[in-house]
């Protein structure tokens, strides 16, 4: 689905989210790639699951078009900077939940744009009647675990030793979700 644009300013900081378009590609590809070096609150190492532009087109144009997707952006003059992700499930028994993904270059952390995002994601899924956002997080990123428990999202479960990070100790994933009118 596509929204409207939101235009922010958090601590001097001029941003857009908006959604994602076709011509994102590359530099979604790119900025992927260079999230996943910063940090090791993702899933993934740099490089690894690797999508090219096609792919991201190809997301882009499947998330624009079904209702229960949803791809923002954010963008700090002309640049993405950032984006998140609601991806639906289309099995009857799911059709009232999305996952939920976020990642931010490092440098623009400590803007809000997280929480933009994240706020963005729930009131586009509140006004679309999805019942219930899931996320996944790992047991060390306290300030998103709190993000995340300001906006209403519960721990559901825990899996445990669930990622090896680069000191070679496993660390548990969380696994939040907010419900809406259930």
């Amino acid at each position: 689905m596509v929204i409207n644009g939101q235009k922010y300013n958090v601590n001097e900081l001029n941003y857009t989210i908006r959604s994602a378009t076709i011509d994102d590609g590359k530099e979604l590809s790119d900025l992927r790639v260079e999230i996943d070096g910063e940090t090791e609150n993702l899933d993934r190492e740099k490089w690894e699951g690797y999508i090219d532009i096609i792919g991201f087109q190809k997301i882009i144009e499947t998330d624009s078009k079904n209702l229960r997707n949803l791809f923002l952006v954010a963008e700090v003059k002309d640049k993405i900077v950032g984006f998140s992700r609601c991806e639906g499930i289309y099995l009857n028994r799911f059709s009232h939940k999305v996952e939920f993904g976020v990642c931010i270059l490092k440098e623009y952390w400590g803007y809000g744009i997280g929480k933009n995002l994240l706020k963005e994601s729930i009131n586009w899924a509140d006004s679309t009647g999805i019942k219930k956002i899931t996320l996944n997080v790992l047991e060390t990123n306290e300030k998103a675990i709190n993000l995340y428990k300001s906006f209403g999202f519960e721990i559901e479960g825990i899996l445990k030793k669930d990622k090896r990070l680069g000191d070679g100790n496993y660390y548990n994933t969380i696994i939040m979700g907010r419900f809406h009118d259930l």
